[in-house]
């Protein structure tokens, strides 16, 4: 069986894609959850490298295969499960080109909108470089749902983009973003999956704190309400 090791469900949205792309194409799987380590060089670098060869999470480790980096663990899994990418050419060429540009880009989206599942935020303000980002993720979302017809930006299934724009859904719902009524529709349709609402709810059963993570969120805004279980 697939091994996925993954960090803090509050915090890592890189960990979340692999986690809820392999649960929602019914893609059996062992979490080896292993927590940002609060104070360390790197939130845990050393813990990390023992299972990571980048010493960040997610990784997959299959018998003797190692992958790490979301967009490489999606491309694996497509290599041996079907449904990870939509199966029209067309709309599986437009599905990895929109999650490529989640992997690399919409920088401001990250450094302003850190991901924090269990809280609720005011940000200071929408700078002009995060609100290009959150016009650049409409007009996607919105190309994707009319070109091949919904409910999922590839079409009627889950697929591999979706699990890429999952975090950002979680970002919509703790910082308020505005995005148009199309958009928001498709981040509250990620919002209710059943395998979305687990991940939420395990976020907000820890009691880890990482103060590197906590500092970044609060640098961006006001705290309007913590939904968290109290800290350890």
């Amino acid at each position: 069986m697939y091994r996925l090791y993954i960090a803090n469900k509050n915090y890592s949205s890189w960990s979340l894609r692999p986690w809820l792309l392999m649960r929602a194409r019914g893609i059996p799987f062992e979490e080896m959850f292993v927590p940002f380590k609060d104070g360390a060089p790197g939130v845990n670098r050393e813990a990390f490298r023992r299972f990571s060869p980048s010493a960040l999470v997610p990784c997959l480790h299959d018998g003797e295969t190692v992958v790490w980096e979301s967009l490489a663990i999606a491309e694996y899994l497509a290599e041996r499960h079907q449904g990870v990418w939509p199966a029209d050419p067309a709309a599986r060429a437009w599905a990895r080109s929109a999650a490529a540009e989640m992997h690399a880009g919409f920088t401001a989206l990250r450094s302003n909108c850190s991901m924090s599942v269990g809280i609720r935020m005011r940000l200071h303000a929408v700078t002009p470089a995060l609100q290009r980002d959150l016009d650049r993720i409409g007009a996607l979302w919105g190309d994707g749902l009319a070109r091949f017809g919904g409910p999922f930006l590839a079409g009627d299934e889950f697929t591999a983009v979706d699990a890429f724009y999952c975090p950002v859904a979680f970002r919509v719902q703790t910082y308020g973003l505005t995005l148009d009524a199309d958009a928001t529709a498709y981040a509250d349709r990620l919002l209710a999956l059943p395998s979305m609402r687990d991940w939420e709810a395990a976020a907000l059963g820890e009691t880890w704190r990482e103060t590197d993570h906590e500092a970044e969120i609060l640098a961006a805004g006001t705290v309007i309400e913590d939904r968290r279980a109290p800290p350890a």
